[in-house]
């Protein structure tokens, strides 16, 4: 089978809702349920995803949700009439919104590594801290990675930020265990 004819025949979950306008909390619980599935709006109302499993329980949870919130919704699967290329395209910029956040807190983290070894803060309460935040952000990059069913064009690009962080990061636990290996963690250790 041709990548043409793979794009064909993908089969998506288009769900159609709608919500009383109060309270607000139940928009905002059904957006963040299909934002962190990675759906994406086609309008108002309207959002897909590539059908698969994951993405049936839910696009059926949501669903149940939003009947439940006195709304009322239709799930609707199966493949598009034409060409899925546009939608692919929707997915991929939606994915590569997210990749470009991680890179921003990537060159953030360098940043700030940067700032505490020009300063001399070699202390493991900064390391702590900077290991905390590299946590948080690759959590957040396996998160956008698992969202990502088309392969955006910036996951590359982000994956190399991440390793580079990392990179960054150890280098920075080195010299923090090499100061205190000879006797100060720095200004802040007095």
């Amino acid at each position: 089978m041709t990548s043409h004819e793979e794009e064909r025949s993908l089969e998506w979950f288009v769900l159609v809702y709608k919500l009383p306008s109060e309270p607000t909390r139940y928009r905002a619980s059904v957006w963040r349920k299909l934002k962190a599935a990675g759906a994406v709006y086609l309008q108002s109302g309207v959002a897909a995803l590539p059908a698969d499993p994951g993405a049936e329980r839910v696009m059926r949870g949501v669903a149940q949700e939003v009947r439940e919130s006195e709304g009322t919704a239709h799930l609707v699967r199966g493949a598009l009439v034409g060409d899925d290329a546009a939608l692919v395209a929707t997915f991929n910029a939606a994915r590569d919104e997210e990749y470009r956040e991680v890179l921003d807190r990537c060159h953030t983290l360098h940043a700030e590594l940067e700032k505490e070894r020009k300063a001399g803060k070699l202390t493991f309460a900064e390391l702590e801290e900077n290991e905390e935040d590299l946590a948080k952000l690759e959590a957040w990059f396996g998160k956008v990675r698992a969202r990502d069913r088309f392969g955006a064009p910036l996951a590359e690009e982000a994956e190399r930020a991440m390793k580079a962080c990392r990179e960054d990061l150890e280098s920075f636990a080195e010299s923090v265990y090499e100061a205190a290996d000879h006797g100060s963690e720095g200004p802040a250790a007095t």
